[in-house]
């Protein structure tokens, strides 16, 4: 564990207790195993963690549904398992609520991974033995019967063998998607308490029950938790919320959160060693990294973990998470944590990002944020050759080469700070393991937290001041410099800390008012944007010389008093600057408390090309030794100016050692859009490593990066493209991995060479309107000659949805009441989208995606199910791409602020649907030479050479009507990409698949209305042969028929009027086979009967009144001689003769059902009672439900989808299991539609019959998959 880095060894050996003692650290990661080696208590005694917190919601369980134990003590839990309560817990009231969970659900994918693979090892095995057992049964049939020509015995052979076929089939598609557990949540009276049924987990059977499970109540009363089984040695922690109704099952996401949580402050009391660097100091865990997302953060775990750092009134907060963003220093989450820092006076420590190593790599909110103390990862020899057991440790410490570099976009330097960044420490017990090796700023930022809580156990036992000024303050002014050049303070901050000079410096300091000093710059004669230092990255600026406005504000915490803080605060300030010649400022300034504006010009006409870093620090005129109170970064990247034509730019003779950097500018040319780099190198033996980087930057962008990681031989040489803006600078960032070439001495030479290309188009972004016109394209070639080869494919479908349901909420104030007192609000849009067939799909929020912590909004999240409730996609800020299958699907959008009208002016927000067309459906789009060439069909356009400084045009045409992807909507928009040009090597695709191309743009295509089918309804005008009368009688009859319909039958009084108008009904139409159909329609859909008998046998009656009403001889010589489609009426004859076929067939069905259903029931096959006493002296009686079986198979195929259950049942009641499961997967397969319950219960059934409790057991569990019993919680 390093510690000597930053002096925490040294310190603690000077003042062993105040090795954190004092301090308690919130930990915002993937949430931290209680159970991990060297986190169960502090180096005095205490309980190291006080609280492990969900606050993604990851882990939430719906237990609002309430149930009571019968008399044996048993409850029905929402899976449908029967669950034993232990008799000796404690429940007043009797009540029970319970919910479920699918385990994986809980599991990193790691974890999953090998418990999957434990689980198909056992599976496996008791496949084999049933695959065994049924091979025996075939051969000893085969044995028995040498011959087989019996109809009955050729259909037992073929069960025999499909019961072989389908087990070695099932072997071929197992998926396991985990078992349930059953969660059980209950009052004893003075506390909440919850308990899980684990049994699906176990290995033996008796083990997991929910009786044994040892309860546990929110960690932070008892300090308790438990594992679910010894298989995956997982613990989890249970917290209960909203009386009862919510169980947070809380587990890690990823080792990453154990990892940190270990190096701030792991205690080892035999290995001293091993020790975190703050051993004593106390945590929370704070799970942000939501499990359903792969450990991603998300805003709502985001708020609520500064909710509950306040709560437990934290000193400290670790944050080792991070994304790009838009804007820095900005969004909801920045407004909450300067609201924690600068009223509740927490220390926010964060990584500052693995994004390096070129410059405007921090991420947010570590690097970008001003309240936050940005953290870079730093590299000693001694943790080269101990962590990282390289052959040869470097001669001296340094950055990471992927450590993420500033400036920010807005010119503050980005990284505070630098500590060590890796570490072997804690890991889950999950992992099989007590620790192991990680590194990144993920590991530096708690290795400073750590460094910090020594200093705060300190200030506390010492009865100084805390504040995260003076404690900012005392780590800036005391690192130790990184690199000897000003510009590395861009990659290390202030240089590494050292806890035990901060310590010192604390000492003299806290008589010393505890002040920030915000910095506001603007350009002079601008009035916005104001930034927090001075960028000067483009060319423009580069050539001349500017000024700047700066307004300093010293800033006191929330509580600072009027009189005796904020009117007696005066600072003689002496300004220097570190740019003698290049940057000016004025020498002296007298600040107050309402601050000061003063002037900087900067003037980098004489500097060479390249990077260059400069100061402006103001000195305490009365106390000098404080250093720096404020600074103003100045950054300038000049670039080199591409002058040759062809523009071409080299690089040669660059040398490079493990470790080392080379940053070259370069002012990309008017009118290139891509650049095609190749790199030699050369001089030495083993192989090397480079990082090779590419960034740009332009307004209210994200930064424009290309990155690659290539290894290369000696000699040898690698090319690659990329895109970039033409007229901003770029900066390449080559760097050789400072690990790389350890060892070997030599050092590697690299040649590299940088040509640019460009094809200048009129258009960025091409809309195809619907009409038939084609839109022009103006190419021009600005530098050299190219080949102008346009290719455009549309790709896509986006289809615009609106909500069909909203929904505003108040959330729970358990959770969700911020620091302020303000509670927050939830908004939940429902959308519905449906598709035909299976669709590979992603859905876009655009107002809200790709940003999180740049977000002025709180939090979205959605979620993508069927009508089953299955959810198929879940995500948030970033969307996925999702597969679903045919059928209707829900999605639910979710999102979180406390200020209702933002909320309300989201309640008709739009999203998109965008599927993915296959490539057949993908349309390539055609270019020509004029306007007509679409419709005409000549001059078309395939290639030309521009000449540069000569503009070309050609058209982009519409796709043809014909080529329009099935079932496209109008108002639907087909979205694609489109190339001009091509790279000079590597394969070009000759415009197959512009989105490969190093520039392509975005191409679209608005879907028009369908046309008019004027053919429709021709011909089809025949003369009404019936009277005014009988239309009249008919309507009235079917009006009637809508009525009965209609009736609800929820209640005694709506059966009784149902029963009661269906005889009036028949009396009055008693052969009219749709009223029939529905009466026996009505009847089926019947779900509150008490003789199940009696009810089946009504169904049997009604489907034999359709039966009769009939004429199946009519039907059958109409579907047995081939009629002329071309005769008048033959249409509509058709169309009644299909009705009539398939109502007949419904009837059947229904009756075959009903007939199988009063069989289980009474435990005897049914038979005609009339033929039953004609028979009466014979052995063999009539079976209706093989009578009926026979009329079926007359009319349809019995295997389908449709009717196939009447088929499996037949041979279920003949024993040919296998076959009967062969035919219900072939139906199941067929169906294609959301999955149908019920043929999931009759294939469970089957499987009990024929004794294969493996597959039973996985069909259960995905019964719960498929079906369960609701939609999870957000």
């Amino acid at each position: 564990m390093p510690k000597k880095e930053i002096a925490a060894d040294r310190f603690v050996e000077a003042h062993p207790e105040y090795d954190g003692r004092g301090v308690l650290v919130a930990i915002f990661d993937s949430g931290v195993d209680p159970a991990a080696d060297g986190l169960k208590v502090t180096s005095d005694g205490k309980p190291k963690i006080l609280d492990v917190i969900d606050c993604t919601g990851s882990g939430d369980v719906d237990t609002s549904t309430v149930v009571k134990a019968d008399d044996s003590g048993c409850i029905v839990g929402t899976s449908g398992n029967s669950l034993v309560v232990n008799s000796s817990w404690k429940n007043p009231s009797g009540e029970w609520h319970v919910g479920c969970k699918l385990v994986y659900e809980l599991f990193t994918s790691t974890l999953t991974d090998r418990l999957k693979k434990e689980r198909k090892k056992r599976w496996d095995e008791k496949n084999q033995e049933a695959i065994a057992e049924a091979v025996k049964q075939l051969d000893e049939f085969d044995k028995k019967h040498t011959k087989v020509d019996d109809t009955n015995m050729k259909k037992n052979r073929e069960d025999l063998q499909s019961r072989v076929d389908l087990l070695r089939k099932l072997a071929d598609s197992y998926d396991d998607k985990g078992p349930v557990i059953d969660a059980v949540v209950w009052h004893d009276g003075e506390v909440w308490r919850a308990a899980l049924d684990t049994q699906s987990l176990e290995d033996e059977p008796e083990r997991g029950k929910l009786a044994e499970f040892l309860p546990l109540t929110n960690y932070r009363l008892e300090r308790k938790y438990g594992i679910f089984s010894k298989l995956d040695a997982c613990t989890c922690v249970l917290n209960i919320y909203n009386e009862g109704n919510i169980l947070s099952i809380v587990t890690d996401s990823s080792p990453h959160g154990t990892h940190v949580a270990g190096i701030t402050s792991a205690y080892h009391s035999k290995e001293p060693l091993l020790n975190g660097v703050a051993p004593g100091a106390q945590l929370i865990s704070c799970k942000i990294g939501d499990s359903r997302l792969g450990s991603m953060e998300t805003g709502t775990g985001l708020v609520r973990a500064l909710i509950a750092a306040v709560d437990h009134k934290c000193d400290l907060i670790n944050m080792s998470y991070g994304e790009p963003s838009l804007l820095p220093d900005y969004g909801r989450f920045v407004d909450l944590v300067n609201e924690v820092v600068n009223k509740h006076r927490l220390i926010f420590i964060s990584s500052a990002g693995n994004n390096g190593p070129a410059l405007s790599t921090v991420g947010a909110p570590g690097g970008t944020t001003s309240s936050i103390i940005g953290v870079g990862a730093y590299v000693s020899p001694a943790m080269a050759a101990g962590a990282h057991t390289l052959v040869e440790a470097p001669p001296e410490g340094l950055e990471y080469t992927w450590s993420s570099r500033g400036p920010t976009v807005d010119g503050d330097l980005g990284v505070s700070i630098s500590a060590a960044g890796g570490a072997m420490a804690p890991v889950p017990t999950w992992t099989l393991q007590h620790r192991m090796f990680m590194n990144g700023t993920s590991m530096s930022s708690p290795c400073a937290c750590g460094g910090v809580a020594l200093l705060l156990s300190a200030m506390k036992a010492e009865h100084l001041p805390v504040s995260p000024y003076s404690v900012r303050e005392a780590l800036e002014n005391t690192c130790i410099p990184v690199g000897g050049s000003p510009e590395d303070k861009l990659s290390a901050g202030q240089g590494l800390m050292q806890v035990d000079k901060a310590y010192d410096y604390i000492q003299k300091l806290h008589a010393v008012p505890s002040v920030r000093y915000q910095i506001k710059i603007t350009q002079s004669g601008k009035s916005a944007p104001t930034s927090r230092g001075i960028y000067l990255r483009e060319a423009d600026f580069c050539q001349r010389s500017t000024e700047w406005t700066v307004k300093v504000e010293p800033k006191f915490h929330d509580d600072a008093s009027n009189l005796e803080q904020l009117v007696p605060f005066e600072e003689c300030i002496k300004l220097h600057s570190t740019g003698e010649g290049v940057v000016k400022a004025p020498e002296y300034l007298l600040l107050t408390h309402n601050g000061r504006d003063f002037n900087i010009i900067v003037d980098p006409t004489t500097l060479s090309d390249g990077l260059h870093y400069y100061e402006v620090y103001a000195i305490d005129c009365k106390s000098p030794w404080r250093g720096p109170l404020f600074r103003i970064p100045i950054t300038i990247t000049k670039p080199q100016a591409v002058k040759s034509r062809p523009p071409l730019t080299v690089f040669k003779g660059m040398s490079f050692v493990p470790g080392h950097i080379e940053r070259k500018f370069v002012e990309v040319p008017t009118g290139a859009t891509w650049v095609e780099v190749t790199m030699k190198t050369s001089g030495f033996s083993t192989a090397r490593r480079f990082f090779i980087d590419s960034v740009q930057i332009s307004p209210l962008q994200r930064p424009i990066k290309w990155e690659s990681v290539a290894t290369f031989s000696s000699p040898s040489s690698k090319s690659f493209s990329f895109p970039v803006e033409g007229g901003r600078t770029m900066e390449l960032a080559i760097a050789q991995f400072w690990s790389s070439g350890v060892g070997s001495h030599d050092t590697t030479s690299v040649d590299f060479e940088i040509e640019f290309h460009g094809i200048s188009i009129n258009k960025q972004e091409i809309i195809l309107d619907g009409s038939e016109a084609p839109v022009r394209v103006d190419a021009e070639a600005l530098l050299l000659l190219e080949n102008l080869a346009p290719a455009a494919v549309l790709n896509k479908v986006r289809i615009p949805y609106r909500p069909v349901d909203s929904k505003l909420s108040t959330l729970s104030a358990e959770r969700d009441q911020l620091p302020s007192g303000k509670q927050t609000l939830a908004l939940l849009l429902t959308y519905k989208f449906k598709f035909e067939e299976g669709a590979e799909i992603k859905p876009y929020i655009p107002l809200l995606n790709n940003r999180i912590y740049d977000n002025k909004f709180e939090a979205q999240f959605y979620m993508i199910s069927d009508t089953n409730k299955r959810v198929y996609a879940m995500g948030d800020v970033y969307p996925e791409t999702a597969k679903l299958p045919k059928g209707e699907y829900t999605l639910q959008l979710y999102l979180r602020h406390d200020n209702v009208q933002y909320l309300e002016k989201m309640k008709q927000l739009v999203i998109f649907i965008e599927k993915k067309l296959d490539e057949k459906e993908s349309i390539q789009l055609s270019f020509y030479t004029q306007p007509d060439g679409p419709v005409i069909g000549n001059s078309s356009f395939k290639s030309s050479v521009l000449i540069p400084g000569a503009k070309e045009a050609f058209y982009v045409a519409p796709p043809a009507k014909d080529k329009l992807p099935k079932g496209v909507a109008a108002g639907s928009v087909l979205v694609g990409a489109i190339s001009y040009g091509k790279v000079s090597f590597g394969v070009n695709n000759e415009g197959k698949n512009p989105e490969k191309n190093p520039v392509s743009y975005s191409i679209s295509y608005i879907v028009p209305p369908t046309p008019i089918d004027v053919d429709k309804g021709k011909g089809s005008s025949s003369s009404c042969t019936k009277s005014v009368a009988e239309q009249l009688e008919e309507e009235i009859r079917d009006a009637k028929i809508r009525v009965l319909s209609n009736i609800k039958q929820s209640t005694d009084e709506g059966r009784a009027d149902w029963k009661k108008l269906s005889i009036s009904l028949k009396s009055e139409y008693p052969k009219y086979t749709p009223l029939l159909a529905k009466i026996l329609e009505a009847l089926i859909s019947q779900n509150n009967f008490e003789d199940k008998i009696q009810h089946y046998e009504e169904i049997v009656g009604a489907a034999d009144e359709v039966i009769e009403s009939i004429d199946t001889d009519e039907l059958a010589k109409y579907f047995s001689i081939k009629s002329d489609p071309e005769e008048e009426g033959a249409e509509k004859t058709k169309k009644k003769m299909d009705t009539t076929r398939d109502q007949l067939a419904d009837a059947l069905y229904q009756k075959g059902l009903a007939l199988a259903e009063i069989e289980l029931l009474k435990g005897k096959k049914v038979v005609d009672k009339e033929d039953a006493k004609a028979d009466e002296g014979s052995s063999a009686q009539p079976d209706l439900f093989e009578e009926n079986f026979k009329e079926l198979q007359k009319w349809v195929g019995v295997k389908s989808s449709q009717y196939g259950t009447i088929f499996v049942i037949r041979e279920r009641r003949e024993g040919r299991f296998g076959t009967a499961l062969k035919v219900l997967s072939d139906m199941i397969q067929e169906d294609g539609s959301p999955p149908k319950k019920k043929f999931y219960d009759l294939k469970i059934s089957l499987l009990e019959e024929i004794g294969w409790a493996h597959l039973v057991s996985y069909e259960k569990q995905w019964m719960s998959v498929r079906f369960p019993p609701s939609l999870p919680l957000f």
